[in-house]
């Protein structure tokens, strides 16, 4: 996580190779059962990521039982050097948003970054 320095008022945040590289560590541990792609999206996928910027990822698994905003919790995020949020989403779920063709399908289908798949 950010640390600040003893003696300065000025956070340290983990620079964006580092935040990367977690995620791929967390991605290859993830036990999540039907995962078919998982990437990260935002600032860090755009290159703007500073001081403060949290980590959006995006899971893609077969299929859930769960409600959409459920799904995320209970994931494991102890690993990961910053704050993290996540978007689990079903394959069909995925296919819909990408025939849907609204502003938020169109930025997500245009800057997410794959470290598995893409769906």
């Amino acid at each position: 996580m950010p640390v600040r320095s003893l003696r300065s008022p000025v956070l340290k945040w983990p620079p964006e190779a580092e935040v990367v590289a977690a995620l791929r560590r967390w991605a290859r541990d993830l036990d999540l059962p039907g995962l078919v792609a998982l990437g990260y999206c935002g600032s860090y996928a755009r290159g703007e990521a500073g001081v403060g910027s949290d980590l959006d990822r995006v899971l893609i698994v077969e299929q859930s039982d769960q409600p959409q905003p459920l799904r995320a919790v209970g994931l494991p995020l102890e690993t990961l050097p910053v704050p993290a949020d996540a978007l689990v989403l079903t394959h069909s779920e995925w296919e819909a948003l990408k025939g849907g063709g609204g502003r938020f399908a169109n930025t997500l289908l245009r800057e997410a970054r794959w470290i598995l798949g893409p769906p």
